[in-house]
């Protein structure tokens, strides 16, 4: 999980490996502030008993993988500011 990162990231050899394609390229911001440009796809993501879809980026093969907030708040899920912990939403909002 990383709460400054929007998308979530993968090695791209572990994201071929269980058949993600890319299917397209986005520019990113790396801590650093160097931007860099990587391909993405779209997959299926599945943790703390929830499953969601969305972007995931093909990081570099020695890549720490990143949860992003975006599926994180997809199922309901918030960081708290303060301890730095997950916190699940009693609803998703719709409005």
């Amino acid at each position: 999980m990383d709460t400054g990162a929007t998308d979530s990231l993968a090695p791209a050899s572990k994201l071929k490996k269980a058949g993600i394609e890319a299917i397209g390229r986005m520019t990113y911001v790396l801590a650093s502030g160097e931007m860099v440009e990587y391909p993405f796809g779209l997959a299926v993501i599945e943790f703390m008993g929830e499953i969601t879809s969305g972007r995931i980026i093909f990081g570099p093969d020695d890549a720490e993988p990143l949860l992003g907030v975006t599926a994180l708040e997809s199922v309901g899920i918030l960081v708290d500011p303060v301890t730095q912990r997950l916190k699940r939403l009693p609803a998703i909002p719709l409005k």
